[in-house]
């Protein structure tokens, strides 16, 4: 390839514009315009996530995540801040199973300023060796903070549960142990290896011109990167052999006043055609204040606090669990319900009404999650990186209205019948035989 290639992903009736240009080095370019608004967000992915790390290299990708702020050959930490904050800009990052994400939200006279620190941290990171010790000390103190913060830490749990060893079941974080292995060679050799520009992906939304953000990108990648040619590398992981999983029971024991539990089993994959079904049935199972769930454990039983589905869906893998949290000694009843709910509705226990409601809260989200730039921008991203289609609001709505009573019947005993496993955080012996599937 040896020109940029530009093309029309969606028109302006469509709900676009959004147009796509992918350069000589492989590096796509992505955007959507919205005359509308006077502020840009500016997203740079790239297709690595902890799934990718060999398991010397655990927590790797997480790792360099952080370093990418510490300094580049012409900015220092201090300066990558103080630059988008002095034009009231926000920055940041987070790191995926899948992708790796670095963005600025900033007033779309300041996009050129977004860009070249972005790019400039993406492609000149000088990862010294006492940033890398500095910030070592750092993730420990994430890894800690996060383990504090029993609601979220038992997810991980559950997904090392649910996975066992594959990368898919490790936290992408890494543990203190792993964080506390790796070198800067390995970090830096990481760096090379991954942060090039065929397996990055750039995505703007907000008040722009296709053409004028390329420049911009093209200009900061060249200043840093000498990009040859090459084809874009889109992250679609996953063959034929799904990811094994596991089921079982296992307690953790902490000292907390309320119990944690997360009950889930496998779910779908990323691009199966079924997921509209299964965002319906989520939402009628555990998506909000009328799901059943919630109905049954708090509302007419006060048993819980919070209880809500949730599912998460990769290239090869997927899950889909209940979380609840309530006092310790409520726990095995607030299972009891929760199991006796997913059998009722893998019977085909679900009403017409419920799937009105289910689907009405699915349209919702929809839309309403699309009102910013910041999400825009990660539509346009994520459909590139990795689903490789972008269909219209429009499309995605009539998907939705399009799901039927017994789809949603039949994917519900398909789930529901899966080998389950539960995890349990709280003041419980972990040997105790309380918790039982």
């Amino acid at each position: 390839m040896t020109r940029a290639i530009t093309s029309t992903l969606l028109s302006s009736e469509a709900g676009g514009p959004v147009k796509r240009t992918v350069l000589p080095s492989g590096l796509r370019v992505l955007s959507q315009s919205e005359p509308g608004f006077r502020s840009v967000t500016f997203g740079l992915w790239v297709g690595v996530g902890s799934r990718d790390e060999p398991i010397q290299l655990s927590g790797a990708t997480h790792f360099l995540e952080h370093l990418l702020f510490k300094g580049t050959e012409r900015r220092d930490a201090l300066e990558i801040s103080s630059e988008i904050d002095a034009v009231g800009g926000e920055m940041n990052a987070f790191t995926g199973k899948e992708y790796t994400c670095y963005y600025a939200r900033v007033l779309d006279s300041d996009l050129p300023l977004a860009v070249d620190v972005i790019c400039d941290m993406i492609t000149s990171a000088t990862l010294t060796a006492p940033d890398v010790e500095s910030e070592r000390d750092v993730i420990d103190e994430e890894i800690a903070m996060h383990a504090d913060e029993t609601s979220d830490h038992i997810h991980d749990l559950f997904a090392e549960q649910l996975w066992g060893s594959s990368p898919l079941g490790r936290s992408i974080t890494g543990t203190p142990e792993s964080v506390a292995k790796l070198t800067r060679r390995q970090v830096a050799g990481w760096y090379k290896r991954r942060y090039r520009p065929e397996n990055i992906v750039v995505s703007v939304a907000g008040n722009v011109e296709h053409s004028d953000v390329v420049k911009l990108v093209r200009k900061a990648f060249e200043r840093h990167w000498a990009t040859g040619e090459a084809e874009p590398t889109p992250v679609r992981r996953g063959s034929a052999r799904r990811v094994p999983t596991y089921g079982g029971v296992r307690v953790h024991h902490r000292d907390v006043e309320q119990a944690h539990m997360v009950l889930g089993m496998p779910g779908l994959v990323r691009n199966d055609e079924r997921r509209f079904v299964a965002g319906v049935l989520h939402g009628i199972v555990g998506g909000g204040m009328s799901s059943r769930l919630f109905q049954e454990v708090r509302e007419k039983r006060g048993l819980a606090y919070s209880v809500f589905t949730f599912g998460s869906a990769y290239a090869d893998a997927g899950m889909v669990g209940v979380y609840a949290g309530c006092l310790p000694k409520k726990a095995p009843e607030v299972l009891e319900v929760i199991q006796a709910e997913l059998a009722t509705i893998s019977k085909g226990g679900i009403t017409a009404d419920e799937l009105l409601r289910g689907k009405g809260q699915m349209r919702g989200s929809v839309v309403m999650g699309l009102e910013d730039t910041g999400a825009k921008m990660t539509r346009i991203a994520k459909a590139e990186l990795v689903y490789g289609d972008l269909p219209t609001v429009d499309e995605i709505l009539a998907r939705i209205d399009a799901v039927t009573l017994d789809e949603v019947g039949e994917l519900a005993a398909e789930l529901y019948a899966g080998e389950p496993a539960l995890t349990v955080m709280g003041p419980f012996e972990e040997n105790t035989t309380a918790f039982t599937l």
